[in-house]
Order: structure tokens, then sequence, then C-alpha cells
């Protein structure tokens, strides 16, 4: 079962938060670039990928916000998600964003 959480707005509100409950997110970076990470709370780790403690990609990019967010029920497929995305062409990745803005 996947949750999509539609805009970066919500992604930081509307999580459901739970034992299990994992998010799929994209960044969009200053430059331009977009970043893809899993966590169990979005709000936290954009705040740490802000703060440059978030992954070594994110250290030399400014973060400029959640461009998406999706949530996942557990671990393995929110991973298995990640990796798909990861595995995406940019113009997939920005098409998924612009299918939720």
């Amino acid at each position: 079962m996947t949750i999509k959480i539609q805009g970066p707005e919500r992604a930081l509100s509307s999580g459901r938060r739970g034992a299990g409950m994992y998010s799929v997110y994209i960044l969009e970076c200053a430059d331009g670039s977009l970043y893809t990470g899993i966590t169990t709370d979005v709000a936290r780790r954009l705040a740490e990928h802000k703060a440059g403690v978030g992954g070594h990609y994110t250290r030399s990019k400014e973060v400029i916000r959640v461009a998406y967010s999706e949530q996942h029920p557990d671990r393995s497929s929110a991973s298995k998600r990640e990796a798909e995305i990861k595995g995406w062409r940019r113009h997939k990745k920005l098409d998924l964003i612009h299918e939720f803005e």
C-alpha cells in the first residue's frame, strides 16, 4: 500500500505518524538537481539536509524544498520505491513532481 502526499507543503505536515510508516521524498537543490531519500519524518530530515548533516550529496548543495513525498507502510517498500525513483531519468522525476503540484 502506497499513500501519496500531494505537494511539498503537505509532505511536511500531513504524514501519518506511527510505527512502521516511511516516506520517500525528493528534494530540490539550488542548482536544480534532485535528491531522493527515505525517512520516518520528512520535516526532521529536511532540517538535517539544510543543516548539512543529511548526507554527502546534499552537504555540497543548498537544499531548497521538499518537491515530492509519498508514504509507505514499511521500510522495505519505501526502499524499493526509492531505488526505483533513483533509477529514473530526471524528466521522469520532474513529471512525478509536477503531477502532484
